[in-house]
């Protein structure tokens, strides 16, 4: 009797699930929905955009990183509404604007060959991305294993260097698709300077990846590439993960980094924090191996995993940028002054803003006072970053100037119905409830109305039940780790089930623990009783030395102004290049980025949003005795993901347990972290199915 309750819990999950194909908000909204030009169905589009054109240098480079999965874009989320397709539409773009920026452009086919009118703007770029494919979303996440489906979509943007994430490895089925797929389709570009794999067919450990890549840009300059994961230790143990300080001794790396032919920038990728000086990063190691040997050479570095908007000015040569998370953020990079003796192409881009800052930290807008500028090999180096908002009106805007049809190409196009037809396939619509407010991480103080919190531990305790101990008082512990993003008013759906709560954890219980005991878990688990690195499934703002709403960091948690019936309308509004039409004044909220440039990163100007802490585990209880008493004893259920951090804490409180008697509460295989919440929909937000209406989010409030 033990898992008796669980077919009836799966029975009522599966039951009542409706296709959801109209489920964006009332019926005549959704009709105006689906008349917009691409996007996903029921998607909005932003209605405030850029601040100003991008800056143009002599090496310029788009940056992706953390995507987790999030190709169909943010549906109920106006900033970052745009979909893998309208990202491939903007590229193409953008690789047209790179050679030409002027007059006669024409594209020969499918062939990146593009003839030019006299008036050439020769540019070397490059698309980068930094890892962590998976986790997050139904697109990478409803299959198995998870990107087997979605990956193809991703490889439809044509980078020039990639790297791996730790999302790549908790699980041999996908560090096994990674190694023999992934790696093997972007060849030569994708790097895993420091991650190996168990490779079955010669018996020996080898590199998913390549350790380096060494090649010349269409205009002549000599990079070296790398590409470095951060010293995780949560792999599978078919893969290893070799630490940096062991990584720069290496016999390769030293040669690499004193390579035979000539290196006009050191590139460095990095599933890393950005900023060197931050916990958990290993940027720094590397920084210092490569500069002793290559003191007046460039080091550019791209990174990621911390989920935030980031620049940091490591020295005079050499600045490190990271580009959020999610497909909330795509990163634009610029630099010239490179000093190369086979660069063919020109510094200054003309008829386009050029980078002018050099590498010093500065206040504000302004460089700070007493900086020094710098000099000798680095004095004609200057830089610009951007951290533009994942939406159509951004990307049309900086690519062609309008929001029409000439933004679409064929083969974004494809992409977006590649993505409509996966999500169909998954039957990712598939409604459970109406979720009828917004509930968010971060934005609100922890236990009130707008949290999400409060909501998990309800839900925990309603339906985390063994049939057969359900009279038994019950206290329920999990890690907040794994919720990882807001639910928002609107469409509970299979998809929003991944994206708020993507692992499959099990519940385990020890049980009739003195309640006594077991009442004081949460608080030592919260006061570091619990191993740090279990916490969350990966590391968050905090772990890295950030403060909130200061310094580097930014605001993670990011509503747009989901308000459904004027889409239309915004969708369609004409821009013009240097002459932006925003159909709205008023600030959204959205990131508020501070980095080493100061407060000009963010593409579009946002207000800030509140950032409150959260503590590191929560606690429901359920069937405790009515009138307010407290039971004399409790089944402890916690979750198997820390499990073994719970026991040493009972026993330091005068228990004597063992891992060995520890057992499930409800079997894993049928019900896990991503089960409770699509049966407690099912059960309380029932209200409004199936035309569930899309509020307003946090934006109004």
């Amino acid at each position: 009797m033990l898992f008796s309750t669980v077919a009836t819990v799966l029975a009522a999950l599966v039951a009542p699930v409706l296709a959801c194909d109209n489920c964006y908000g009332p019926r005549e909204d959704a009709v105006h929905v689906r008349n917009v030009r691409r996007m996903q169905p029921g998607a909005l589009n932003a209605t405030t955009g850029p601040r100003a054109p991008l800056e143009w240098g002599q090496l310029n480079i788009i940056h992706t990183t953390d995507t987790h999965g999030w190709l169909e874009g943010h549906l109920k989320e106006q900033n970052y509404g745009a979909d893998w397709g309208d990202f491939s539409s903007f590229v193409t773009h953008m690789q047209h604007m790179a050679g030409n920026l002027a007059v006669d452009l024409l594209v020969i086919g499918r062939s990146p060959l593009l003839l030019y009118s006299q008036y050439m703007i020769l540019t070397a770029r490059f698309y980068t991305d930094t890892g962590d494919l998976h986790d997050g979303n139904g697109d990478s996440d409803a299959e198995y294993p998870d990107g087997s489906l979605s990956n193809p979509i991703f490889e439809n943007v044509a980078y020039d260097v990639l790297t791996i994430g730790n999302h790549e490895l908790y699980l041999a089925s996908v560090a096994e698709l990674t190694f023999t797929q992934f790696s093997q389709y972007y060849g030569e570009k994708y790097l895993t300077s420091n991650v190996q794999i168990f490779n079955n067919a010669t018996g020996q450990f080898e590199y998913i990846g390549q350790q380096y890549r060494y090649f010349t840009t269409a205009h002549g300059l000599r990079i070296m590439s790398f590409g470095i994961l951060y010293d995780f230790t949560g792999n599978t143990n078919i893969t290893q993960v070799i630490k940096a300080k062991t990584l720069v001794q290496e016999s390769w790396f030293l040669s690499a980094i004193s390579y035979s032919q000539p290196i006009d920038l050191f590139l460095v990728l990095g599933h890393n924090p950005a900023r060197p000086t931050a916990g958990g990063s290993t940027f720094g190691t590397i920084f210092n191996a490569i500069r002793a040997k290559n003191p007046n050479t460039p080091i550019q570095f791209f990174g990621g995993h911390s989920h935030i908007r980031d620049f940091a000015v490591l020295d005079e040569g050499s600045t490190s940028l990271e580009s959020g998370r999610y497909c909330e953020t795509l990163g634009w990079f610029s630099m010239s002054g490179i000093n190369s003796s086979t660069y063919t192409g020109v510094a200054e881009p003309r008829g386009v803003p050029n980078p002018t800052q050099p590498a010093i930290k500065v206040s504000g807008t302004t460089a700070s006072a007493g900086m020094p500028t710098p000099t000798g090999a680095f004095s004609k180096l200057v830089y610009s970053r951007r951290y533009i908002d994942w939406n159509r009106l951004s990307f049309a805007y900086h690519a062609v100037g309008s929001q029409t049809s000439t933004f679409d190409e064929h083969s974004g196009l494809r992409v977006t119905g590649d993505i409509t037809t996966l999500r169909t396939q998954l039957n990712l619509t598939a409604l459970y409830g109406c979720a009828p407010q917004s509930y968010c991480q971060t934005c609100a103080p922890f236990g009130s109305a707008a949290n999400i919190f409060p909501l998990i531990e309800t839900a925990l305790g309603l339906t985390v039940v063994n049939a057969s101990r359900a009279a038994v008082p019950r206290l329920i512990i999990v890690n907040t780790g794994g919720i990882r993003f807001d639910l928002i008013e609107g469409p509970f759906t299979y998809d929003d089930s991944f994206i708020v709560s993507p692992f499959t954890d099990g519940f385990q219980f020890l049980p009739n623990v003195p309640y006594s005991q077991a009442s004081q878990v949460l608080a030592a688990l919260n006061g570091n009783g619990g191993d740090s690195k279990r916490r969350r499934r990966e590391l968050q703002t905090r772990d890295f030395g950030f403060s909130a709403l200061s310094g580097q960091d930014c605001i993670d948690d990011v509503y747009g102004a989901v308000d459904g019936k004027p889409g239309l309308a915004r969708r369609s509004a004409p821009l013009t290049r240097g002459k932006h039409r925003r159909q709205t004044t008023a600030l959204t909220p959205g990131y508020t980025t501070t980095d080493d440039f100061g407060t000009t990163g963010d593409d579009t100007i946002h207000s800030a949003i509140p950032y409150f802490p959260q503590p590191d585990y929560i606690q429901a209880n359920a069937s405790f005795p009515t009138g307010g008493s407290l039971p004399a004893a409790v089944d402890l259920v916690f979750l198997d993901f820390f499990a073994d951090d719970v026991v040493p804490i009972l026993n330091g409180l005068g228990a004597s347990y063992t891992l060995a008697d520890v057992t499930y509460y409800l079997d894993p295989a049928l019900f896990t972290t991503q089960t409770y919440l699509p049966l407690y929909a099912q059960m309380a937000w029932q209200a409004d199915v199936p035309n569930c209406p899309v509020g307003n989010g946090f934006s109004t409030r």
